[in-house]
């Protein structure tokens, strides 16, 4: 079934239909139809709402005819179309004047008239668009929805009466106007990959390591940030925009161990910056260089960390890098040595003012331990550069 709402004075038709079903087509700006189960109660249209009209059927044109040439609610039983749809006029039916002056000289003037008309006659006078309004006004012109999301922007703004200076009640108000939101996504199937808080002029933008829509996540991370870095002046206004963004879709295996929510981790990533300083919380990524530990820390987005993880059928190494490196006494430790390997040299950026000029030895000790060492040819001094588990 598939029901029309005729509606040129209400501004909210478009997300009555929403919350009533997610299959919805604008088809004119006053007009919008949807598909609707046979128990679904549509709210009784009326004057003061608004809505002029509302039109129930088993077609979509049937429906949006019934609607536009009816007031009230028109519910048409299914098999009855051509019966209850009969007396509306034909300029309901296409805007194109040289039809209508084809169909004043005929003497038509009803749906009734043009769908008492024989097929043949009409498609060899008029084509296919004679077949298919002939269709209609029998009411048996069947289509699919032209959906399309919805168009609204997700956003809440509030101007306060006075400013606030506070956290707590900061804090309140944007639990608020983020479970509005979220809501709002909720209803329309949605979630966020990018949501922005903005506090009077300031814009601070928050994107989650997956679309989600959990407002309480929001607001913890929010409120992580908000103490780390509080608002230069007080608040005087506030506004939430979410980027609306497809939910994240995630089926679990049989086999794979649990794992914590990605929710979650971003609330423990969000927690550890607030102590050590965003600048020191990331993913390392290696810079385009040749020079031993250079690496920058990228903002963290992690992955899926519930998928499989790629097996490893060879072992390997992993060198545990000091940070800074730690000084050597090679006369101290040289009787427990069992191993030398080496040297690997290396040398770059002598055009910069922090050159580097390294010979690398690895040593294997008496007692299994295993060491990166390296001889600064600058200073001649040794250091230990890490250590291999």
């Amino acid at each position: 079934m598939y029901a029309c709402l005729y509606a040129p004075n209400h501004p909210d038709a478009l997300d009555l239909a929403f919350d009533l079903s997610p299959l919805v087509e604008r088809t004119a700006p006053d007009t919008v139809i949807f598909d609707i189960a046979r128990d679904t109660d549509i709210p009784v249209c009326g004057g003061g709402t608004g809505i002029l009209a509302c039109g129930v059927a088993s077609h979509p044109d049937a429906a949006f005819h019934a609607a536009r040439g009816f007031p009230g609610v028109t519910v048409i039983p299914p098999g009855r179309e051509s019966e209850v749809l009969a007396p509306l006029p034909l300029s309901l039916l296409t805007e194109d004047p040289r039809i209508l002056e084809t169909f004043d000289r005929w003497g038509l003037c009803t749906f009734r008239d043009l769908a008492a008309l024989p097929e043949d006659g009409l498609a060899g006078r008029l084509g296919p668009e004679g077949v298919r309004l002939r269709k209609l006004a029998r009411g048996e012109a069947s289509r699919p929805l032209r959906t399309g999301r919805p168009a609204d922007s997700f956003e809440e703004s509030m101007d306060l009466e006075y400013p606030l200076t506070l956290l707590e009640p900061l804090l309140f108000l944007l639990s608020r106007q983020l479970h509005d939101v979220c809501a709002r996504l909720a209803s329309h199937g949605l979630a966020t990959s990018e949501l922005h808080l903005t506090l009077n002029k300031e814009t601070r933008t928050y994107r989650p390591p997956v679309p989600m829509r959990d407002a309480r996540t929001f607001l913890k991370l929010m409120q992580l940030d908000l103490s780390a870095a509080p608002p230069c002046e007080p608040v005087e206004r506030v506004a939430i925009k979410a980027e609306p963004a497809g939910p994240r879709v995630y089926q679990a295996g049989l086999f794979l161990p649990p794992a914590p929510e990605p929710e979650k981790l971003e609330i423990t990533v969000a927690r550890i910056a607030a102590i050590t300083g965003q600048e020191n919380v990331g993913i390392p990524e290696l810079l385009d260089t040749h020079r031993p530990d250079a690496f920058r820390l990228k903002p963290a987005r992690f992955p899926d960390i519930r998928a499989p993880s790629p097996s490893f059928t060879a072992g390997f190494l992993s060198l545990r890098v000091f940070r800074p490196p730690q000084p050597l006494d090679l006369a101290r430790i040289g009787r427990r040595i069992q191993t030398l390997a080496g040297p690997w040299r290396t040398s770059g950026d002598w055009w910069t003012s922090e050159p580097w000029d390294h010979d690398e030895y690895d040593l294997a000790m008496m007692d299994g331990a295993l060491y990166r060492i390296f001889r600064d040819n600058r200073t001649s001094l040794w250091f230990f550069e890490g250590s291999y588990d």
